[in-house]
């Protein structure tokens, strides 16, 4: 279902040249959401009728400068009661936003902050990996996996943490002692 609300939105933006404004309302509110506990409430609760959350969603776009086909999208979201579903909605939309661009998108997982330098390198190599599309890092940092780094690309992934390596040693020892 979020698939095809995704398609028809992208298609109308696209046939508005508004792509690039679409994808930035619609991620300026999936923020909102994860922000706020309220909104998720909104968002997830059948309690909520159709109006109250047209009418609360009316509101918080408003309020925060979302308007023009990605407030209408959402409100007809919500007139739908489909609003529990939207962050999937948001999620396709930006994966049709990035083919369309010919971007891939690459999650990367570091111990800690990489340096500008490090990140341009590890674009220019993921740009050779993908054939020349363009690629786009979404960087995690998370300390438990202590160095190294995890890139997840497509369906592929490529587990260099330093956790991950030590885990394996210590398995090996175990099989040899």
């Amino acid at each position: 279902m979020a698939g095809r609300y995704a398609l028809a939105l992208f298609d109308l933006a696209k046939d508005s040249n508004a792509i690039d404004q679409v994808a930035g309302d619609l991620n300026t509110f999936g923020t909102l959401i994860d922000e706020s506990a309220d909104l998720q409430l909104l968002v997830r609760s059948p309690v909520f009728s159709a109006d109250e959350q047209t009418r609360a969603l009316r509101e918080i776009l408003s309020h925060v400068g979302i308007n023009g086909l990605a407030a209408n999208f959402l409100k007809l979201v919500a007139s739908k009661r489909r609003l529990f579903a939207v962050r999937g909605m948001i999620a396709d939309y930006n994966k049709l936003v990035d083919a369309e661009k010919n971007v891939t998108r690459a999650q990367i997982t570091v111990a800690e902050p990489l340096s500008d330098q490090h990140l341009a390198d590890l674009k220019a190599a993921l740009h050779d990996v993908t054939g020349g599309q363009t690629v786009a890092l979404d960087v995690d940092v998370d300390p438990e996996i202590l160095g190294g780094l995890i890139v997840r690309l497509g369906s592929r992934m490529v587990d260099g943490s330093l956790k991950t390596k030590l885990n394996t040693l210590r398995t090996r020892m175990k099989e040899v002692g």
